[in-house]
């Protein structure tokens, strides 16, 4: 018997063990999963398009073993786009998949892919990012108002530096503060200037908050991460599901309505309930990127912690001195599967 087959996006998607549990726990299968993925693609393809794409994938569901996958696989369709990104420190290259459409959405949930995590920049400017991403990482037993002052105290130092945050429920432990950037500085000034900001907000609050890499400095604070701000380095995409009990949904929020919502609150039944009734609180994130230096100029001026590195450099290092394209023609190079 032929697998059955879903039409999405004028691509004809072969599916297949639509029964099998993903979830055991929750009884979610295979084809619930495409259901979800169905159900956002409208709203989490804008937040995937351009971006390389890192998958996790659990083909025999959560309670194994699952696996990050960077390459793109020989056998997917050609209609697939792949970007080829070179190895900085080594020979080869990765050829990343960028999904820009709902059919190679589909497609890939169909490959068992649980959580899609994107870059912080786009192929067209690898390596001047368009999001700064400060990660609310708190150890067991901190409360979600907690976490969500924090993130709140996140929101008014990013504002008063001239950026504009967005948060996201992560479907995890914590939050992301998120703010768009204009793609003016690279990755060294935008790591630059994340670092200062946590810097800034955890010596304002030492008992509560902290930056220390290592987990057995942290105690019990409330780690702010800001290690996805390096080149290659990813964050869940927003209405990714992830891969713990419960199916929770990485999911945007509005500011004024953070106190009703837990990290892990969206499941896949609720996020197309809340998408029925309510636009992506992200969908115009990008009218207002900002751009880093002046944002880092704001930041040393009122006395944040901002590295050891003064503004002068900073402003060699990631004053844009060529273009995106250029930039890219140097160190990538892209290529596209028919589409």
């Amino acid at each position: 018997m032929a697998p059955p087959t879903i039409h999405v996006a004028e691509r004809d998607i072969k599916v297949s063990n639509l029964d099998k549990e993903l979830f055991p726990e929750d009884h979610f299968s295979k084809g619930d999963m495409l259901l979800h993925y169905w159900a956002v693609a409208e709203a989490m393809v804008p937040h995937l398009a351009g971006r390389p794409l890192t998958m996790r994938r659990y083909p025999d569901g959560i309670g194994t073993d699952g696996f990050f996958q960077k390459d793109a696989s020989e056998y997917f369709p050609d209609w697939i786009e792949i970007v080829e990104v070179p190895h900085r420190r080594a020979e080869g290259a990765v050829r990343y998949v960028v999904c820009d459409d709902a059919a190679t959405l589909l497609y890939l949930a169909n490959q068992a892919t649980i959580e899609f995590h994107i870059w912080t920049s786009t192929v067209d400017a690898l390596g001047y990012p368009d999001r700064l991403v400060m990660d609310l990482d708190p150890p067991s037993g901190v409360s979600a108002a907690t976490l969500r002052s924090v993130a709140r105290r996140a929101r008014d130092l990013c504002t008063e530096l001239g950026l504009t945050p967005f948060v996201q429920a992560t479907g995890g432990r914590g939050f992301h503060v998120v703010a768009p950037l204009d793609r003016s500085a690279d990755f060294a000034v935008v790591r630059e200037l994340a670092g200062g900001i946590a810097e800034h907000l955890a010596a304002d609050d030492p008992d509560l908050l902290t930056t220390a890499q290592r987990k057995n400095r942290r105690g019990d604070r409330i780690f702010l991460d800001v290690n996805r701000n390096g080149f290659g380095q990813t964050f869940v995409a927003p209405y990714s599901l992830r891969a713990r009990p419960g199916a929770s949904v990485a999911t945007p929020l509005d500011w004024g309505e953070l106190s009703r919502f837990t990290p892990n609150g969206f499941t896949a039944a609720s996020i197309s309930r809340r998408l029925a009734q309510k636009t992506d609180p992200w969908a115009d994130m990008d009218e207002h990127a900002a751009a880093p230096a002046s944002a880092l100029e704001r930041l040393e001026a009122m006395g944040g912690e901002s590295g050891n590195v003064g503004l002068p450099d900073l402003r060699q290092r990631g004053g844009r001195q060529r273009s995106p394209s250029q930039e890219s023609r140097e160190e990538f190079t892209a290529s596209t599967g028919g589409g």
